[in-house]
């Protein structure tokens, strides 16, 4: 089995997980129009008043086209908020671009307007929320006392320090107005139902987009936690605010139990366990034992990058975990802690560790390892990931590139673009966090 046919089955692995994970097919098995009503996951919801369609994340327009052809003239209005170059043509539901993953003063104007959308509404009426990966970024509402700059200089911040999604939503949430289920404040009393797409391990509901209509499990008090854990300087007005709300001088988000999520439904409607079984299917179609690593694998992506090297080389040397032409699958989200000034994203990183830890010393079973952000977009690059095998680092040299330089400088697009490594998918409409593929070749075959 040569690399190029290892390649080539690795794009038409993750193209099937992508394919299973769009919004059309997630949604169209969560929600059914009956009626004067419609359901969702047995739940029944009348369609008495007003039908208000908000939302936000890089699947939102997706997400809002297939609500369209699904309720059509049974919505009010509507506003949704997706990533600069992820739109679609609606009809009913008013699309805005704002900024990600740093938010910006469109975003904040869109959930200006969002409130207003949702405010005033009576218990009869229905705000459908459509919840999905990048929301956090997308709907930016700066709590009192706090400015867009700040947020953003904070923000920036936590995401160069290597700081997890769940210690970065838990900042985001006790500086908003809006999430860490305020947005359930905003709309109450109407019937709100949230349709959620998960990018993040465990689906936890108020960590996905910083959960704008869950309770929310996180205090001021944790928040400050986690910005003295990466001893960071952050203005003046950050500080101040947590700490007042640690002594319960600012109001606490809404906690589990609290009144205002009485008329409120959330459900995971995709996750990352789509991907796994999709990938799965494929790859056995293809012809290779499968083994699942597992949905949730976090850490230091070229850590992450090493050990899938040690899996590739038991594979070879033993039958190791499983038998080659073999297929090892994992999903998750892993971090990069960023010192250099180059231009990647966790996904490219992997990749690129993975390549230079296997030219260190190859094997000679052929193999080849994918990595891929599922939304299309791999940190600020046009890229969703990279594809490389034991030969990248060969060819990089051979045109005077040096990978470990790379590596250091957290530049790992340029590399992956000068080897035509990158993996380029465009805008997905879907965000299930990462998909890591190894595949490992039977000798002689």
């Amino acid at each position: 089995m040569s690399i190029a046919l290892l390649r080539q089955s690795a794009r038409q692995i993750w193209e099937a997980a992508l394919d299973a994970a769009n919004p059309g097919t997630c949604i169209r098995n969560a929600i059914q129009l009956n009626g004067d009503s419609f359901s969702v996951a047995g739940t029944h919801v009348p369609l008495k008043g007003r039908l208000i369609v908000i939302g936000a994340g890089k699947p939102g327009a997706g997400m809002a086209r297939v609500i369209e052809e699904i309720l059509g003239d049974r919505i009010s209005a509507g506003l949704v908020v997706t990533k600069y170059g992820h739109s679609l043509p609606l009809e009913r539901i008013r699309l805005v671009e704002a900024g990600h993953p740093i938010p910006d003063g469109v975003g904040v104007r869109a959930a200006r307007e969002t409130r207003e959308l949702v405010t005033g509404l009576s218990p009869d009426d229905v705000v459908l929320c459509l919840i999905s990966g990048g929301g956090s970024a997308l709907w930016p509402a700066p709590a009192e006392g706090v400015t867009l700059e700040e947020k953003q200089e904070v923000t920036s911040l936590l995401q160069r320090a290597g700081a997890t999604i769940r210690e970065l939503n838990t900042v985001r949430k006790h500086l908003s107005a809006m999430k860490g289920g305020q947005l359930a404040k905003w709309a109450s009393p109407a019937r709100v139902i949230s349709l959620i797409i998960s990018d993040v391990i465990g689906d936890p509901l108020d960590f996905i987009a910083s959960g704008p209509t869950a309770p929310d499990t996180t205090t001021f008090s944790d928040a400050l936690s986690i910005i003295q854990k990466y001893g960071m300087s952050v203005p003046d007005a950050v500080i101040e605010r947590f700490e007042d709300g640690s002594r319960g001088l600012v109001p606490e988000t809404p906690k589990p139990g609290n009144r205002v999520f009485r008329n409120v439904s959330n459900f995971i409607i995709a996750n990352n366990r789509l991907l796994i079984d999709a990938s799965v299917k494929k790859a056995r179609e293809l012809g290779f034992n499968t083994l699942i690593l597992g949905t949730e694998v976090e850490g230091e992506a070229k850590d992450v990058a090493r050990m899938f090297v040690a899996i590739a080389r038991e594979i070879g040397r033993s039958g190791n975990p499983v038998v080659p032409p073999a297929c090892v699958l994992a999903a998750g989200e892993t971090t990069v802690t960023v010192r250099g000034h180059g231009l990647g994203g966790r996904n490219q990183e992997m990749a690129l560790a993975w390549a230079i830890a296997m030219a260190a010393r190859p094997q000679s079973n052929p193999v080849c390892f994918a990595s891929v952000a599922t939304d299309g977009s791999d940190g600020p690059t046009t890229a969703a990931g990279g594809l490389v095998d034991p030969y990248t680092c060969s060819r990089a040299i051979e045109m005077g590139l040096m990978p470990l330089k790379y590596l250091r400088s957290n530049d790992s697009y340029n590399f992956l673009k000068r080897t035509d490594d990158l993996i380029v998918t465009g805008p997905t409409q879907t965000n299930l966090m990462d998909l890591q593929i190894l595949l490992v070749g039977a000798l002689g075959v």
